[in-house]
């Protein structure tokens, strides 16, 4: 990691830091540059807290007592000051939403509520304050066969959706009286027509979940640990997560930066937006047909037999698909009850490991390629230019690009390409749009490639290929005017259905 810092809030960072170079992306509330270094200048776990400074000494020998911190530190998954989930992914105005809260030391806590968009450049808006309300601490995390669970802990807190809140994702800043801070994310999604229907990936956002970091309980579908606090690979992971646990480190997702970037720049540009999550797809609570475009704005690994059922029907019926990343649609899950009953709270992905069919899309036949027009090639260790391809199409026009021209940065995190060998989805026209040397982490030529193709309906399906298109759009950084204009270029044409 060389001297790279590493903040509390980018959970996993450590684990994670090679296929999400981006981070969380700027949220107003995430400020801090607190960095993971100590006084030697070797990285500390982030699970453990540096010794604080000696405090100072009066002439007669007595401590001077240390000032108050004034601004809101951020919960760990040690200590948990706080910490808390939903019990829903999405509702809808006129439902209410369920707040599952641990507070450490009990105190009193309040919820600051805010929505994601763009907002003269602020990035959210406060929408409403809790009351003061009264905190717990909540029972131990429940753990079986790596799966974490705290679906035993009490209500805390219901918040009523008033039928006046906008659409959008939102999330709760939770604070104790004693400035400790954690976040829980949520979705308001409605059944209006909309030209485009933004769908968070808060699947894939839970299987890289590793709550809690503590370096002995926590598990994701990627890592767990070991009796010693060292972690653990993909081999001893967890094979089923649950969505009844708060996400790990500030409360953020590890990928949830990537859809924050384009629902600030979709919203300041104005596009009419719907919002659902991918458990809404798979449970079919959206009608995706009622939408002139899905949109997948950030990394979106992991998906259910159902979700790709309706996407592919959706495409068929005329309705075009984007996905601004990469590694979309690779592992098959499942999804299953809680214990107590409550669907699709459990997340199953057996990867590799133990009976049954493999999980991996195209070892069953049905290569994401299908559907999206290319598949993932791996990861790329460090960021490439994107080369343009066919600048001459309409997707590149007014945004100054010309063939072979390289749009620094643009190939990072993981690329998708094209494969020869991997059926193709049914097509009236396909074309490339780049065309992305890189280098793996053994060294190796590779490439990346931007698709687009037009189904038999009339359905555009555009795939970017890599991490970096989301956080071009509006990433202080790493923001492309050319990258802007040619997504303007793509969904202006959907939302006319050109």
């Amino acid at each position: 990691m060389g001297s790279e810092h590493i903040r509390r809030w980018e959970s996993g960072a450590l684990a994670h830091a090679v296929t999400d170079p981006f981070g969380q992306g700027p949220v107003p509330w995430l400020r801090g540059s607190e960095t993971y270094f100590d006084d030697t200048g070797h990285v500390v776990p982030w699970y453990v807290d540096p010794a604080p400074p000696p405090l100072p000494s009066q002439a007669n020998g007595a401590r001077i007592p240390a000032p108050r911190t004034s601004s809101p530190r951020s919960a760990d998954d040690v200590h948990r000051q706080i910490k808390g989930f939903t019990s829903a992914g999405a509702v809808a105005p006129g439902e209410a939403i369920d707040f599952h809260i641990t507070v450490d030391p009990p105190q009193e806590f309040s919820v600051d509520v805010y929505r994601i968009g763009h907002y003269g450049g602020d990035g959210a808006f406060k929408i409403t304050t809790s009351p003061r309300l009264p905190g717990i601490v909540q029972p131990a995390p429940l753990t079986a066969d790596r799966t974490v669970s705290c679906h035993h802990w009490w209500l805390s807190w219901r918040l009523p959706i008033p039928s006046y809140w906008s659409v959008g994702a939102y999330v709760a800043v939770l604070t104790t009286a004693d400035g400790y801070r954690s976040h829980v994310p949520f979705t308001v999604r409605d059944t209006r027509p909309a030209d485009l229907l933004l769908l968070l990936p808060d699947v894939t956002w839970q299987a890289y979940n590793l709550y809690p970091e503590d370096g002995h309980t926590g598990a994701s579908l990627y890592h767990a640990w070991d009796a010693d606090g060292r972690l653990l690979g993909e081999a001893e992971a967890a094979t089923t997560v649950s969505f009844d646990r708060p996400y790990a480190g500030a409360g953020l997702p590890l990928h949830v930066g990537h859809a924050y970037d384009f629902i600030r720049w979709a919203e300041r540009y104005g596009y009419d937006l719907a919002y659902a999550d991918a458990r809404d797809l798979h449970a079919g609570r959206v009608d995706p047909t009622r939408y002139r475009g899905l949109v997948f704005p950030g990394h979106d690994e992991y998906w259910s037999t159902p979700m790709r059922r309706t996407v592919d029907l959706a495409r068929e019926h005329g309705t075009s698909l984007v996905f601004l990343s990469a590694n979309t649609m690779y592992w098959q899950v499942e999804l299953g009850p809680s214990p107590s009953g409550v669907p699709d709270r459990l997340l199953t992905c057996r990867k590799r490991r133990g009976p049954g069919k493999p999980a991996l899309w195209r070892e069953i036949d049905r290569p994401e390629q299908e559907t999206i027009g290319i598949q993932y090639a791996g990861r790329v260790p460090e960021p490439h230019p994107l080369v343009v391809r066919n600048a001459d199409h309409w997707l590149w026009e007014s945004t100054g690009a010309h063939e072979r021209d390289e749009l620094p940065g643009m190939v990072a995190g993981e690329a998708d390409r094209y494969f020869p060998r991997a059926r193709l989805p049914e097509h009236l026209n396909r074309i490339l749009l780049s065309h992305s040397p890189y280098r793996d982490s053994e060294g190796a030529l590779r490439h990346q490639e931007t698709s687009l193709y037009r189904a038999p309906s009339g359905a555009l399906v555009f795939a970017s290929g890599t991490f970096a298109w989301s956080p071009a759009l509006d990433r202080p950084g790493h923001v492309d005017s050319r990258i802007q204009q040619a997504t303007a270029n793509l969904l202006d044409r959907i939302c006319k259905r050109d």
